[in-house]
């Protein structure tokens, strides 16, 4: 199974496939509400208005799985991400994104740029991927990487 193949839904229940997103730059974002990166809400939706007119796109996967910080259910998630940093980037259902029940897409990510001395687990909310318009896995950031510290990343990507 390749990255375009992985079935999604969306924070409003609609179905999506990650081929959905093809030709475009992704940076792929496993966030939570109630965490100390919360504000990078603020820089993400910056990076998506900046340079969604030119391939790019932000992919929020909403994670309660580090100290309960995501304990909302769909509606509440769009509620606070809408009324509290205004995101209109592409938000989708609650994900595990570590141990067995791992969502596929985060699998992929994972095996194709592990962490530091090649561990695969995501350590926190907002660790971010980003994949090249080829569907390929070209860098994965940590939490404490900020959205405008990877601007530059996209740079080769932009349309």
């Amino acid at each position: 199974m390749s990255l375009a193949d992985i079935d999604l839904q969306t924070l409003d229940g609609q179905r999506k496939r990650l081929a959905d997103y093809a030709g475009k730059t992704l940076l792929v974002v496993n966030v939570a509400s109630k965490c100390g990166f919360t504000p990078q809400y603020k820089g993400l939706e910056a990076l998506y208005r900046k340079f969604k007119d030119r391939g790019v796109e932000v992919l929020g996967f909403p994670c309660d799985q580090f100290g309960h910080q995501e304990p909302g259910d769909a509606a509440e998630i769009q509620s606070f991400c809408s009324l509290t940093y205004d995101v209109s980037f592409p938000m989708f259902a609650k994900v595990e994104v570590n141990g067995p029940n791992t969502h596929p897409l985060y699998r992929k990510l994972k095996q194709a740029a592990p962490g530091v001395l090649g561990t695969e687990g995501i350590k926190w909310n907002f660790t971010k991927f980003l994949v090249d318009p080829q569907g390929r896995v070209v860098k994965r950031y940590a939490p404490t990487t900020t959205p405008a510290a990877i601007e530059a990343d996209l740079a080769p990507y932009l349309k």
